[in-house]
């Protein structure tokens, strides 16, 4: 095993903001032990996740473009137990960990709040906020204990819909509500330790998520969404990765307990 300079753990890695996450950290010289729950098309999604989600296929894939630089494992973040688990495997592997991406996430929607159904509100909940929990509450004490705690870092994906309502969203908008709450108080959490913890507000990115966005409100293809754009076209991947890639760095402890746009200027 090659001896890297920093290592990161990414979640929801396997395709879309994760995966271009994992590129841009290896990009860097990172080590990455790269997560994804791989439940493909399978019941285990969660209750109103009615697209595909990232399969076993694309997560190896993603390891194999960088061999011996990124560790794949198959978890599901509302496993606290895989959670530990995993977090245990990176540094066991890779002898530390310096950085941590908790970009899992899914979305449910298309109903005004009085008709959404419950179970599809504890989907999000448990996917997209205890996922963040769960995954802090993992790996935030090997940054403690590791041997540089001043430049780890823990970033999570939030959204748009962290800091405002969108229509027919409104479950989602909780969700993510609650990531950049659960931040925020982390952030205050680890005053004085040296670990920083910082949100990520991705606006529309050109995503399988998005794709599933686009079908919640009966449009054909996501192209209509840059309408909502200011600079007139959707994010990709790669730009919202290059400022989760920032945050990781010892560089990003000046964005501590910030909400780090990369809305691209949406308007909601």
């Amino acid at each position: 095993m090659t001896e890297r300079k920093r290592i990161a753990l990414v979640t929801g890695a396997a395709r879309g903001i994760g995966a271009a996450t994992v590129r841009a950290l290896c990009a860097d010289g990172y080590g990455v032990l790269a997560l994804d729950s791989c439940a493909g098309d399978a019941p285990e999604r969660g209750a109103g996740v009615d697209y595909p989600l990232a399969n076993r296929q694309d997560l190896e894939k993603l390891g194999a473009e960088h061999p011996g630089q990124v560790l794949v494992e198959v978890a599901d973040v509302r496993d606290r137990a895989a959670l530990d688990a995993a977090a245990a495997r990176a540094v066991e592997h890779f002898g530390r960990l310096d950085a941590v991406v908790a970009a899992a996430a899914v979305i449910t929607g298309g109903h005004p709040l009085w008709e959404t159904p419950e179970a599809h509100l504890r989907t999000l909940w448990d996917v997209d906020v205890m996922g963040v929990w769960n995954t802090a509450a993992a790996c935030v004490p090997y940054l403690l204990d590791g041997p540089a705690p001043s430049g780890c870092r823990f970033v999570a994906v939030a959204s748009a819909a962290g800091t405002r309502g969108l229509f027919h969203l409104s479950g989602y908008g909780a969700a993510k509500h609650a990531v950049v709450g659960l931040v925020r108080g982390l952030a205050a959490d680890l005053v004085n330790t040296g670990v920083t913890a910082v949100a990520v507000s991705p606006g529309s990115t050109r995503t399988a998520m998005l794709e599933a966005t686009a079908a919640l409100y009966g449009l054909d293809d996501v192209e209509s969404f840059t309408d909502s754009q200011l600079r007139g076209r959707l994010n990709e991947p790669e730009e919202v990765a290059a400022l989760i890639a920032f945050c990781c760095s010892p560089n990003g402890s000046v964005a501590n307990g910030a909400v780090m746009s990369a809305e691209g200027g949406f308007r909601g």
